[in-house]
């Protein structure tokens, strides 16, 4: 009994982290530092994970006194294309790997210049398959960058990671609580098992030894 209630904890956990793993959607950081990298971050989770779907991203640029937006960096099953001379062999992606159905579309700048500080748009194009349909929706994502000579560290940086680590104990929190409540109604449900079990044991013996007795009755 021990052996089948470790199976069943352990298919259970299995399955809690295949269909509801940690999604945090943390802001991007708005500053860099001028001749060093940056990540551009952008992340949108699925509303609901065991939901299958795919997705292509793309990313636009504003440059700061600009009117207009012009598309940089596409990203989709077949791989990246950079879409502009400006930010040619200077983006890298930074996102989902290796799955169809992207939820991180980051992508990291080489090189950062001060042509580089203005309005990013991120933009998921994704369809998710239900049994008898399919359904399109897109979600932007912006990020307003500033371009420095040296680091700060502002306060608001600080502040979305701290959320972001809370967001996520939060929810490893609530995957175990989770996970002790499931096993204790496994637990109370196999007990409930083995004393109907021994309930009906008990009474095909008290049946079988009354029928003995009757049949002793008759032959005497």
């Amino acid at each position: 009994m021990a052996a089948s209630k470790l199976l069943l904890l352990t298919l259970l956990c299995s399955m809690l982290a295949s269909c509801r793993g940690a999604c945090a959607e943390p802001d991007s950081d708005t500053e860099a530092v001028v001749g060093k990298g940056f990540k551009l971050g952008c992340i949108s989770c699925k509303k609901r994970s065991e939901v299958e779907g795919t997705a292509t991203v793309e990313w636009h640029f504003r440059g700061k006194g600009e009117e207009d937006f012009y598309h940089i960096y596409t990203y989709t099953e077949r791989g990246p294309t950079i879409e502009s001379d400006n930010f040619m062999d200077r983006v890298d992606w930074n996102g989902s790997k290796r799955s169809h159905d992207i939820q991180d579309a980051s992508i990291y700048l080489l090189n950062v210049t001060y042509n580089d500080s203005g309005t990013y748009q991120c933009f998921f194009n994704r369809i998710l398959f239900y049994t008898n349909y399919e359904y399109s929706t897109v979600v932007t994502k912006v990020v307003e960058l500033t371009v420095v000579a040296k680091a700060t560290r502002v306060t608001a940086s600080i502040v979305s990671e701290v959320m972001m680590y809370v967001t996520v104990i939060g929810l490893q929190v609530w995957l175990l609580i989770e996970m002790i409540y499931c096993y204790k109604k496994i637990s109370a449900h196999g007990e409930e098992a083995i004393r109907e079990a021994a309930n009906a044991e008990y009474l095909a013996i008290a049946s079988e030894s009354k029928d003995n007795c009757a049949g002793v009755q008759v032959g005497e």
